[in-house]
């Protein structure tokens, strides 16, 4: 699917190569096509990202070979399943998954034992918490037809705060887009 808000999504690239340095090693969970960590790998000294599905990651590394990039690996294995290939990586990147994973703890866990200290956790989630859960119903009637994935109606302020009660230090935040809250946030391993 094409992104629905290039503005927001280039705003997003932005702030991420902000805190990037050229010799980083970079982790991202839920990659999908990989296409943002192509364009992402070329301004870090290795790039590694996965994705539970076998179909997007085949995408992934099908445009990869088209685009001739070498610092780059992608991986099947889901956030927070504890496979995911170990290293003191100096960032770790999460865009668009935290709101539809079934258990963050478990995500969390992987990205403290693979980030260095002093590493930076970069994510991106939809907040759908506040006046958002409104939706709730809809989204429930919609998964008994497998037609909408389970989600988590989280606020800016809980992400947040869940990340500091998990040992995270928060560097900076923003909404991009500011309509329907869609949380960015770089924390660092402390």
């Amino acid at each position: 699917m094409a992104v629905r808000n290039p503005a927001a999504y280039e705003a997003t690239l932005d702030r991420v190569c902000a805190n990037l340095q050229p010799q980083d090693r970079i982790l991202e969970f839920g990659c999908g096509t990989g296409a943002t960590a192509q364009r992402l790998a070329p301004l870090v000294g290795h790039y590694t990202a996965t994705d539970y599905s076998a179909k997007m990651i085949a995408i992934a590394r099908e445009k990869q070979a088209e685009a001739e990039i070498n610092n780059l690996d992608f991986h099947i294995t889901g956030a927070g399943e504890g496979t995911t290939p170990e290293g003191a990586f100096d960032a770790v990147l999460a865009f668009n998954i935290l709101h539809l994973l079934p258990d963050r703890r478990r995500t969390l866990d992987d990205t403290l034992r693979n980030l260095r200290p002093g590493g930076l956790f970069i994510s991106k989630t939809s907040c759908l918490g506040g006046i958002y859960r409104i939706l709730q119903p809809v989204v429930a009637a919609l998964r008994l037809f497998g037609k909408a994935p389970s989600l988590n109606f989280l606020t800016p302020a809980s992400l947040q705060r869940e990340l500091t009660d998990y040992g995270f230090e928060i560097r900076e935040y923003g909404d991009y887009p500011a309509r329907l809250p869609s949380r960015f946030i770089v924390a660092i391993k402390t």
